[in-house]
């Protein structure tokens, strides 16, 4: 799979809020987090509750493929997304969600073990990246693989949900926040210059 930069998923996430079609509400981010951090706080490790062991093994190697650690952050692994993934679909109403998921996990086993090869987690990474290739973009996808389209889509959704929510997420956005500037003096040349304006 070629992987994206931060700047290409953070793009894709934004562009699914502005459509409206992230899977949570800000609400259910919110209870995510809570109840993770309270764990943390408790000294308790997370244990699935969604997930199967192969499935949990399975996912943990997809959503680091989905965001890999960079020079700027961790991996969605690192920031917490596995369990804040299981969390959402355990806790969540959306029964088309956890099947949905489920299927595309095995799926994607059934994809790599044609022809007597490995589960999608035990293959090599040549194998794994050239199963998502297929998938992760839908225009250029065969209607045969219209099944992983739809749920690499929705992995998708859930890993930059998880990865932009977490203490990770905001902080390889660099947000600040609400600071106060005391002066505004325009877009810095060096910003305008970047993006094909001179000043």
């Amino acid at each position: 799979m070629t992987h994206p930069t931060r700047r290409e998923a953070l793009g894709v996430l934004t562009a699914a809020a502005a459509a409206g079609v992230l899977p949570l509400r800000p609400e259910e981010l919110h209870a995510a987090w809570s109840h993770l951090a309270g764990l943390r706080q408790s000294g308790q490790a997370y244990r699935p509750r969604f997930f199967q062991p192969d499935e949990w093994a399975t996912l943990q190697v997809l959503v680091d493929m989905i965001l890999p650690a960079d020079e700027r952050s961790g991996s969605a692994t690192e920031a917490g997304v596995p369990p804040f993934i299981d969390f959402v679909l355990a806790e969540g109403t959306d029964e088309s969600a956890r099947t949905q998921v489920r299927d595309g996990l095995a799926w994607l086993d059934a994809q790599t073990q044609r022809g007597g090869g490995r589960t999608f987690r035990e293959s090599s990474e040549d194998v794994r990246s050239a199963v998502l290739d297929r998938i992760a973009w839908p225009a250029r996808a065969a209607a045969a693989d219209a099944e992983g389209v739809r749920f690499f889509n929705r992995l998708r959704d859930l890993t930059a949900s998880g990865f932009w929510s977490s203490r990770t997420g905001v902080e390889d956005l660099q947000y600040m926040g609400n600071v106060m500037i005391p002066q505004w003096t325009g877009c810095p040349p060096e910003q305008l210059r970047k993006i094909g304006l001179e000043p």
